[in-house]
């Protein structure tokens, strides 16, 4: 069989890309779609895409707009920031690929903000409630100081296989956004409100809804931890807290979604172990 020469490839490639995009001006305000055309590049990424977009900052039917807001950091994939919904899918924009996204829909690519996380303006969405779970849980390793203490305790190699993939994730929330039981708060700022009083009321709103499989993941990581286990009182409570580990539903759309393949079932599934035993021990404790 021959394969097609460059000029077959070419009549493939469109000298166009439509591109639909759910805007929003500001928090709390309504969205509303716009649509986009830009010129068609090879190896192009949808960051590639909301560039050009940017850039030109007239939708399809000439009528000028602001430059459409997104976020975006390493674009390797590595710091999580540009996660959005891409054709109806939660993924890294850094790492769609446009050649890809048009053979599975040839007329347009759609992108809208992720629909757990209050919008703070277009594809850019707030995440405190992420960091503020893995705070939660204190998804790190406890220090006294930066002293040279010499070398740490050893780790089995098992253990590090183990242990290795989850310290690979880097908090973009995909795993939230396609999880069932993860809902959307948003708390809006009341009038006259200080910013003491209003980040309370926003932990209290995030402290009684799910914590989330990426808070549960980093907890188990560190619980296996030589140092970071001395925390493990802690964490444990938080997990059967409200919000914990028994609100998980196990539908496991958060390991279907991952980037990075983290086995997070597989740590919700020690974590529910390890949490009934934690409760039973404080049962007979008292």
């Amino acid at each position: 069989m021959i394969a097609p020469g460059p000029e077959a490839n070419d009549k493939r490639r469109p000298s166009k890309v439509n591109v639909r995009i759910l805007r929003q001006d500001g928090p709390g305000l309504p969205p509303y779609w716009e649509r986009h055309q830009v010129e068609y590049e090879p190896d192009m990424n949808v960051i590639s895409v909301l560039q050009k977009v940017a850039a030109q900052a007239t939708t399809i039917d000439g009528k000028k707009v602001a430059p459409v807001a997104w976020d975006c950091g390493c674009l390797e994939e590595v710091c999580g920031s540009c996660t959005m919904v891409i054709n109806g899918r939660v993924r890294q924009s850094c790492s769609a690929l446009v050649d890809r996204l048009l053979e599975d829909n040839p007329e347009e690519i759609e992108l809208q903000p992720m629909t757990k996380f209050p919008v703070v303006r277009d594809l850019v969405i707030d995440r405190s409630r992420l960091f503020h779970s893995l705070k939660r849980v204190q998804a790190w390793v406890p220090v006294d100081g930066y002293y040279d203490m010499g070398a740490g305790p050893r780790i089995a190699r098992d253990e590090q296989e183990q242990n290795y993939p989850l310290s690979q994730c880097m908090s973009c929330g995909c795993c939230l956004e396609a999880c069932p039981q993860f809902n959307k708060v948003e708390v809006q700022r009341q009038a006259g409100e200080s910013d003491a009083d209003f980040d309370a009321r926003k932990k209290s709103a995030y402290e009684s809804e799910f914590i989330g499989a990426h808070a549960i993941s980093q907890a188990m990581l560190f619980n296996a931890h030589p140092v970071g286990k001395n925390l493990s009182k802690e964490r444990l409570e938080v997990l059967t807290s409200a919000g914990g580990i028994q609100a998980c539903g196990n539908a496991q759309n958060c390991v279907s979604v991952c980037p990075k393949e983290i086995p997070l079932t597989t740590s919700i599934a020690r974590a529910g172990r390890a949490a009934t035993v934690y409760a039973f021990k404080k049962f007979f404790d008292r």
